[in-house]
């Protein structure tokens, strides 16, 4: 027992009594054993799981949560019952009237050690260190829920405006049950300023990534905030931030690790903080580029590597909004032996010119399945040259030494058919759920799969005549006896009708319209567009037959929602990537299966 290190004697004690002004507390590094820890599952929406860590200083015992940041060093088994560990980084939350240690990075000294002493439970204190079941003296401002979950008790002191003390709260520690707050972050990433034009109106918005020790948020702000903030916020510098509104983040939107996200009004207060040696530059979680082909198409990660081919500046034209879009392809390898295409988009797209195979640092970077993996910028990745930092230092020396022979292999050939869109049955969304949750609303579209029944499809224009060359399928135009393809610059005596299918379809949460081009047509009505085009010229009575008899059947739709403007006005469509027929041999087996897992049935 002599050779274990010694615990900080004392430490829980000081920590359940200690008052605002204990500053100093947070400064000291404790020692202490863990003599339990539990995962403590999310109770609702897409957060993480947590994990709740019972400390000992030998004297006494206190309750301890891990910061999310922290939760591999028990999902790596990095440590166990009786380890003794170096609190590196600590705050102290008041939950339910009762103080949580937050741990925030932690340093193991020993992994496995019997238990030291025979600590003893504390009594629950209160913000104001008196103990928590003691009445509590009604004031003017006291008014508090139990919806007030978690407090902070952690009070860093730094000088504010007119001269005043404010806060300074771990972002970690935010939610929607605060009011008054002040965080110390990084600005790590900040879009360029978007407008959008819809039913509702008008407007413009851009976000910011913010990061301190504890983690990482996103921030947006809207119209008259945008005038405010925009200039006053710059990438890599730190501020002081308070009075912004917390809210439940939307994930679809973001791919910031964080339950909640901040939303700038006119009134939120941002000041620069020019001491920010205690805030940290930007976090990464690398992943080898031969590691991409068991990412998920559409998902974002990190990868860092060096730039082995640079492609010249090109554009694309978006349909959506007609605007002419700059594009730049980089080819990057790493020491897997692999490569990747990446690509960059309007400003980044122009401004790059490093022509001496730099390494670069790529954070949020998009995964798609273009000829079989590709990664892509989006407004909310970010870019980093020549990091100073070990990952890039190791590849730089890899490269030099070795790196620019050697032959890299690709990741063609790895999509799978459809595209990469599959469809899962445990992915379904109802349809209320598709537009509460603006599915392909904002700069990106949004796959979704859904199980939906015909109720109406429109009868006119089913079809178009388009050219028979293979892979063209451009619509043609009748000039005469014969019909005209400019793609292909050839004449035919007749086209090939190809579907383009609109329907309404209706689950138990409401309606949708879908729109579906050929294979979903000949899905739908079990014929091709040609033989029901010449069905319609003949009978209108039997063409009305075979559209009433596709009303109400079930399909399993795998879907693409988007965004498109149309005569000034913009709305989301939502597209028809891939269409099943029921197999209830399939379903009843997915049903089977799922209570053989459940709970219940254990």
């Amino acid at each position: 027992m002599s050779d274990l290190p010694q615990l900080t004697a004392g430490i829980c004690t000081r920590i359940n009594d200690n008052v605002r002004e204990d500053d100093q507390l947070f400064n000291i590094q404790p020692t202490v054993q863990l003599l339990s820890f539990k995962k403590i599952p999310p109770t609702s929406g897409p957060t993480q799981d947590r994990y709740r860590v019972i400390v000992s200083d030998g004297e006494h015992f206190l309750q301890s949560m891990l910061a999310t940041q922290m939760n591999y060093i028990v999902e790596e088994d990095q440590i166990a019952k009786g380890t003794i560990a170096t609190i590196e980084k600590f705050s102290v939350n008041l939950v339910q009237g009762k103080r949580l240690l937050i741990i925030l990075a932690l340093k193991v000294l020993v992994k496995h050690a019997e238990k030291i002493g025979s600590p003893k439970a504390l009594q629950p204190r209160g913000e104001d260190g008196a103990p928590a079941s003691a009445p509590v003296t009604p004031g003017p401002s006291t008014s508090t829920t139990p919806a007030a979950a978690a407090v902070p008790a952690r009070q860093q002191t730094q000088a504010g405006r007119g001269g005043r003390a404010a806060a300074v709260y771990p972002i970690e520690s935010l939610s929607p049950y605060q009011t008054h707050w002040t965080i110390k972050a990084r600005v790590t990433n900040k879009s360029d300023i978007r407008t959008w034009s819809n039913q509702r109106g008008e407007g413009k918005l851009f976000s910011v990534t913010l990061m301190d020790e504890s983690g990482e948020i996103r921030a947006t702000a809207f119209n008259a905030a945008v005038d405010e903030l925009y200039d006053r916020l710059q990438d890599g510098k730190v501020y002081l931030i308070s009075k912004a509104k917390v809210n439940l983040a939307k994930k679809k939107f973001s791919n910031v690790n964080n339950e909640y996200e901040l939303t700038f009004e006119r009134s939120t207060e941002v000041e620069e903080c020019h001491d920010a040696t205690d805030v940290p530059t930007v976090k990464f979680n690398f992943i080898n580029i031969s590691s991409l082909q068991d990412v998920a198409k559409d998902s974002t990660c990190d990868v860092i590597g060096v730039v082995k081919d640079v492609s010249e500046l090109s554009s694309i034209t978006s349909k959506a909004t007609s605007k002419v879009i700059p594009k730049r392809e980089l080819t990057i390898v790493d020491r897997s032996g692999y490569s990747v295409r990446m690509t960059l988009w309007g400003k980044q797209a122009e401004q790059y010119d490093e022509n001496d195979h730099p390494v670069i640092a790529f954070k949020g970077a998009k995964v798609g399945d273009f000829q079989g993996r590709s990664l892509s910028m989006m407004s909310s990745s970010t870019m980093h040259v020549n990091p100073d930092i070990p990952e890039a230092h190791a590849l730089r020396g890899w490269y030099d030494a070795a790196g620019a022979d050697q032959q890299f292999q690709s990741h063609t050939g790895t999509m799978v058919s459809g595209g990469g869109i599959t469809f899962d049955r445990a992915e379904i969304r109802n349809l209320n759920d598709v537009k509460v949750s603006e599915l392909g609303m904002f700069d990106k579209p949004d796959n979704f799969c859904a199980r939906a029944t015909i109720m109406h499809i429109k009868s006119d224009n089913i079809s178009y005549p388009a050219c028979p060359t293979t892979g063209c399928g451009k619509k043609v135009l009748q000039m005469g006896e014969s019909w005209r393809c400019e793609k292909c610059d050839k004449s035919f005596p007749k086209p090939e009708h190809r579907y383009m299918v609109a329907m309404a379809v209706s689950d138990y949460s409401g309606q949708a319209w879908f729109q579906g081009f050929n294979d979903v047509g000949q899905t739908v009505f079990g014929m091709t567009a040609d033989e029901l085009v010449e069905i319609k010229d003949r009978e209108e009575l039997q063409y009305n037959t075979v559209i009433n008899a596709s009303i109400g059947k079930t399909f399993n739709f795998t879907c693409r929602a988007k965004q498109d403007t149309y005569n000034d006005q913009t709305r989301v469509r939502y597209g028809i990537s891939r269409i099943l027929p029921l197999s209830y041999r399939e379903e009843a087996k997915y049903l089977a299966d799922l209570l053989l897992t459940s709970d219940w049935a254990r």
